[in-house]
């Protein structure tokens, strides 16, 4: 471990790394707590009116290489341009509960929910499969809909609830964007507190909260090894996204907004789940370090609504020996994917059914119009047999509680791929083995949403704020 003996004052008394949904929340409550404490955010994309991808998902289907990119990194992190939906549950979406308890947990995605509305979310809808009678038609077809209340702000509104925070911390906390940190270090025995190193300048903290998300994965593991911090091994999910019309889901859509539905394949017992649900949504391409994989968004704003739903049907694979590379494992499906179709491929469900490749003039004829123009393909040639044989038997089993689902004109596109971190090892403080070093949020390994991330920065926040006082 490198230790460096420095004469300066404390330039800050809390340095983030990382503007994502954890460290906005992490500044926005230290503010909170104790106006006085001078508190740093480093970023190392752009600030939130300078994130532009050429990748437009019409045009550009391949990654011209950003310095950064501007889809993962940023003020908001790569959920700023997410379909913005604050799932307050400890069923899915991260294992916080298991640190700080299921009811801090709980409470703490609520206040953050307050903010939200506060910032510009106010008039959006939260709803709830508490009661739903959907839990029993689920269960009488072998399918499992996990409890949660969904906050759903929409591509738009989460953005302008992000502009409202930028607005109201920019003059409280010290912002540098476009400022990579190269490494954390521990400052020399008897003084207390942490040394970052940026490419022109140092800074030092008293306490020092990492939240790089998922985008910072990789320097996340050369922190942990540079500073002996133990870590685990953690899960990839891998699968396709799924669109057919807005009708076929409407009646759980219209209740629930998003439904995380779990089914257990007969032929393998490997689980099967929906993830991202978007609602008259539009299918779009993601850029994951120059990787192109399929996601989805949805608006509040009906104007920019379309006439489909689309959703995830995902598999977790998690290696431990020998292999332990998840995300390589991921990485090298979707490069798959992008040689055979130069980026996002679209198979219509009857075709991949019949074993035969889907083409411009079978997508064409098709009763349901893509939202994004992907290269049709076969994905049989893409996805490994197991996970595809279990998104079908998945497909087949939503058809019974949503009619319709497996119809031939039914569009799959492929990949969708989710990274996660590998996970840290922290305690019930979300504290390192180094006292006064966070780590939060997805870049943990801990939260896979924005709801928990955003909730891990209040947590740490307050802890910290006790400890100052």
């Amino acid at each position: 471990m490198k230790r460096r003996r420095i004469g300066e004052c404390m330039n800050y008394d809390v340095l983030i790394i990382g503007a994502g949904p954890g460290g906005i929340f992490s500044a926005y409550e230290l503010i909170q707590q104790d106006p006085n404490l001078r508190v740093g955010v480093f970023e190392a994309g752009h600030a939130l009116g300078g994130r532009k991808c050429p990748i437009d998902g019409n045009k550009i289907k391949s990654c011209i290489g950003c310095k950064t990119c501007s889809i993962m990194s940023g003020f908001g992190g790569a959920g700023a341009f997410s379909d913005g939906k604050y799932n307050i549950t400890n069923d899915f979406g991260g294992t916080l509960y298991e640190y700080i308890g299921k009811k801090e947990a709980i409470d703490l995605m609520r206040y953050v929910d307050t903010i939200n509305l506060a910032y510009g979310g106010e008039g959006t809808k939260l709803y709830s499969t508490a009661g739903s009678r959907f839990k029993k038609q689920c269960m009488q077809n072998d399918l499992h809909l996990l409890d949660a209340s969904v906050r759903h702000l929409g591509t738009d509104i989460n953005y302008v609830v992000l502009e409202n925070l930028y607005e109201y911390l920019k003059d409280k906390v010290e912002f540098h964007f476009d400022t990579l940190v190269e490494s954390v270090e521990v400052l020399a025995d008897g003084e207390e507190g942490y040394r970052i190193q940026c490419k022109d300048a140092s800074y030092t903290c008293k306490d020092c909260i990492i939240s790089v998300g998922r985008s910072g994965s990789k320097w996340m593991e050369e922190v942990c090894k540079d500073l002996s911090i133990p870590t685990n091994s953690n899960r990839v999910d891998i699968g396709v996204r799924v669109e057919l019309p807005a009708e076929i889901f409407s009646h759980l859509t219209d209740e629930l907004y998003e439904s995380k539905i779990v089914y257990r394949t007969q032929k393998y017992e490997d689980k099967v789940r929906t993830f991202c649900m978007n609602p008259k949504g539009a299918v779009v391409n993601e850029n994951t370090n120059g990787i192109i994989t399929v996601n989805g968004h949805s608006y509040e704003d009906p104007e920019k609504q379309t006439e489909n739903t689309n959703f995830a049907l995902l598999v977790s694979k998690h290696f431990s020996e020998p292999f332990k590379d998840s995300n390589g494992y991921g990485e090298s499906i979707a490069r798959l994917s992008n040689m055979l179709g130069g980026g996002v491929m679209v198979q219509r469900f009857g075709d991949l059914i019949r074993g035969q490749r889907s083409t411009r003039k079978r997508i064409e004829e098709s009763f349901v119009t893509p939202t994004l123009n992907a290269t049709p393909g076969d994905l049989s040639l893409v996805l490994p047999k197991r996970i595809l044989d279990g998104i079908v038997e998945m497909i087949y089993a939503l058809d019974k509680i949503a009619p319709g689902t497996a119809n031939d004109d039914t569009l799959l596109y492929g990949v969708e791929v989710k990274f996660y971190n590998m996970e840290v090892e922290v305690d019930e403080h979300l504290q390192t083995n180094y006292k006064g070093l966070y780590v939060i949020g997805d870049g943990s390994g801990i939260t896979h949403s924005l709801s928990h991330a955003s909730a891990s920065g209040v947590y740490v926040a307050r802890e910290i704020a006790g400890n100052q006082n």
